[in-house]
């Protein structure tokens, strides 16, 4: 009988120690002794909006110090649009930082996502997309593929005055591209780069020869190319409309 209550008495002893110290781990008490006081934000914030992420780590800090859900403070800023990496950390007394990583967007990927300078896709839902990105639409598999052509593709007409505003790749692997001017240029899924390289070197002749505007370039023939052009708006709305567009073969 004793040794039982020797038992029960440690026991009691050691749920005395405990649990305050449980209880305030857990901001049962303490959260008013002990409050987080200070929000310091590092790393360069352009997109990110300060008062959203203010407003995503505070219902985690409520706790005080000792109780703050840092896991859970981090994962809730990490889900903030433009935010690429989260880390979140307490100092002693009252300061909570938090260091993000903002996403710098390269590219439109398809309909709904950017991708990243990293080459990660993040998604557009809740974003100001900025309007000169180019658009790629391609499998996510080819991601590195597909920024290597359009890198490729603008320095090869970048002699001509063009630049490239999108890159197609489909399902059946076949190339597409369109540039600033409008043009768009279909590559097909066999020697892509040598077509476009060929095209590239040649487009700046044809547009000094030709007044029309090229609509579309299919560069998918041996030994050659078909080009579709069109008549350039007339500034003035009451002039006669020039015919429509027409189709012409060129030998490469």
């Amino acid at each position: 009988m004793n040794a039982l209550l020797r038992i029960l008495a440690w026991i009691l002893a050691l749920a005395l120690v405990a649990l305050p110290v449980v209880a305030v781990v857990n901001g049962w008490i303490g959260a008013e002794r002990w409050p987080l006081r200070t929000l310091r934000v590092h790393g360069r914030l352009e997109r990110v909006d300060e008062a959203r992420l203010r407003a995503a780590v505070l219902p985690y800090a409520r706790g005080g110090f000792f109780a703050v859900d840092l896991a859970g403070a981090q994962r809730a800023v990490a889900q903030l649009p433009w935010v690429e990496r989260a880390e979140v950390r307490k100092r002693w007394p009252d300061v909570i930082e938090v260091t993000v990583s903002e996403h710098r967007p390269f590219a439109r990927w398809g309909a709904d996502r950017l991708l990243s300078e990293r080459g990660r896709l993040f998604p557009a839902r809740g974003v100001a997309v900025p309007a000169d990105l180019p658009r790629f639409d391609a499998p996510q598999a080819r991601i590195a593929e597909v920024v290597a052509l359009y890198n490729e593709a603008r320095t090869l007409f970048a002699p001509s005055g063009q630049d490239v505003r999108a890159v197609t790749l489909d399902r059946r692997g076949s190339w597409s591209l369109t540039l600033s001017g409008g043009t768009e240029v279909v590559l097909g899924r066999d020697d892509a780069r040598l077509r476009l390289a060929r095209f590239a070197r040649l487009l700046p002749r044809l547009l000094a020869q030709e007044p029309r505007l090229l609509v579309r370039a299919d560069l998918r023939y041996t030994n050659g190319f078909a080009l579709a052009w069109t008549a350039r708006p007339d500034p003035d709305p009451a002039a006669p409309r020039a015919a429509g567009s027409s189709t012409q073969e060129g030998q490469a």
